[in-house]
């Protein structure tokens, strides 16, 4: 049986701070990613599927859906995005500066002890139903 297209319905966003150094952002990108995939409740809607290669090779777990990068001038622009989901119960999952440096333990410490005012936002990740996904993200440009 052939693969049939079928349209859909949800997309993945990551808004990135362009303030910040790119190798810090891979990292923020990477924890960002992985976080939103372990905790999204519905773990279909982000169709996960594997591509063969010509010669048998399994290639698991690549999203059918798209995966769009674009950038933010600043923390808070992201602060202003994050806020939004919340109200909007958008899934995402955000990373700020408190989250590096040290190990896990002193970065969730740090964390602990900066009030969500002084957190400067790295990144956000989110998926959701494209509509109000684009609704959402459309004041924020392409990463170039």
């Amino acid at each position: 049986m052939e693969n049939q297209f079928k349209p859909f319905t949800h997309k993945f966003v990551a808004v990135l701070n362009k303030k910040i150094p790119v190798p810090n952002l891979m990292n923020a990108l990477g924890h960002m990613s992985a976080g939103l995939s372990a905790s999204y409740p519905n773990l279909p809607e982000m169709r996960f599927d594997s591509y063969i290669d010509r010669d048998g090779g399994n290639h698991n777990s690549i999203s059918d859906n798209p995966f769009i990068i674009l950038s933010a001038d600043n923390s808070n622009k992201i602060r202003t995005l994050r806020n939004s989901l919340l109200e909007k119960g958008i899934h995402f999952v955000d990373f700020t500066s408190t989250m590096t440096v040290g190990t896990y333990i002193e970065q969730q410490l740090r964390t602990k002890a900066t009030p969500e005012l002084e957190l400067e936002y790295y990144g956000i990740c989110l998926f959701g139903e494209i509509n109000q996904v684009n609704e959402l993200t459309r004041k924020f440009s392409l990463w170039r």
